[in-house]
């Protein structure tokens, strides 16, 4: 049986968020694909019939499809970045499963860089107790602790910093809101109770800073020119609205630099800075 482009789509989002949240829904299709219910009840049937065993059990409990235990991805990689991708609402060509050559243009590739294993059942655990503002009692190895140790959070958002991904959240032990890797959680998160403590009591989350990004002021102007038009910048800077939280990502991800001493003896390596550095630097520490 041949599968249509657009239906193929839709089966891998099917498969993506059947894995990862443990749940898919008709509701999943029609908003993703402003698709009918029942031509979304018919997808569902469509991908069921590509199995063996149908790898979807209709569950009245939870309205809609979970995973069979043997359920294994047949139109998708089972990688955590598909569905984290999409939770950052990258366009497709950032979601694995898409072949860029097989569009007609000319040759072209990605760098694919390993993926940091994360396991399905640790981001369902965190994402139901995002939704249900609960407590998570879950294992987890830091640099520290290598050994491992025992974590009770609440987790809100789960965010890629453009490296790796990681669920802010507020770490009881430490009493304050902290970024915890994904990949470095153990085991499976046990639920607890609900928290009275959410996001919006998050402050660095919930504050945005406006970062003023310029070239490097020591490089010549034609040098300055060729970085402007790089970034699109508007006549001599571009302004982005950042959360507190994310600025340490922000500055590592497009390579800012806000030492003087660095900015004057390697302006070519570093070809970045702030206009405003005192709104940057005291997020780095």
């Amino acid at each position: 049986m041949t599968i249509k482009w657009d239906q193929l789509l839709r089966f891998k989002l099917i498969e993506i968020v059947a894995l990862w949240e443990g749940r898919v829904t008709t509701n999943h299709l029609c908003n993703s694909f402003n698709i009918k219910r029942q031509q979304a009840s018919r997808d569902i049937k469509a991908f069921q019939e590509q199995f063996e065993f149908p790898p979807l059990i209709h569950d009245r409990s939870i309205k809609g499809y979970r995973p069979s235990e043997d359920f294994v991805p047949r139109f998708t990689k089972g990688t955590p970045n598909e569905y984290l991708s999409l939770l950052h609402k990258y366009s497709s060509e950032h979601v694995d499963g898409f072949d860029i050559q097989n569009l007609g243009h000319a040759d072209s590739i990605v760098l694919s860089v390993p993926d940091r294993h994360v396991a399905p059942i640790i981001v369902r655990g965190l994402l139901q107790a995002a939704r249900e503002k609960r407590r998570v009692d879950i294992e987890y190895v830091s640099m520290d602790s290598p050994e491992g140790r025992g974590r009770n959070i609440v987790p809100h958002t789960i965010v890629f910093d453009g490296f790796r991904w990681h669920v802010r959240a507020y770490c009881e032990d430490r009493q304050m809101f902290l970024d915890f890797v994904l990949s470095r959680f153990r085991g499976e998160p046990e639920l607890l109770d609900k928290s009275n403590i959410g996001m919006d009591e998050d402050e660095d989350w919930m504050i945005e800073e406006t970062i003023q990004i310029i070239p490097n002021p020591h490089l010549t102007a034609e040098q300055q020119a060729i970085v402007k038009a790089d970034y699109g910048m508007d006549e001599s800077s571009f302004i982005i609205s950042c959360r507190r939280a994310l600025i340490k990502y922000l500055v590592k991800r497009l390579d800012i630099c806000v030492d003087q001493r660095k900015l004057k003896s390697s302006p070519k390596k570093y070809q970045l800075t702030v206009a405003n550095p005192h709104v940057v630097k005291r997020w780095l520490l």
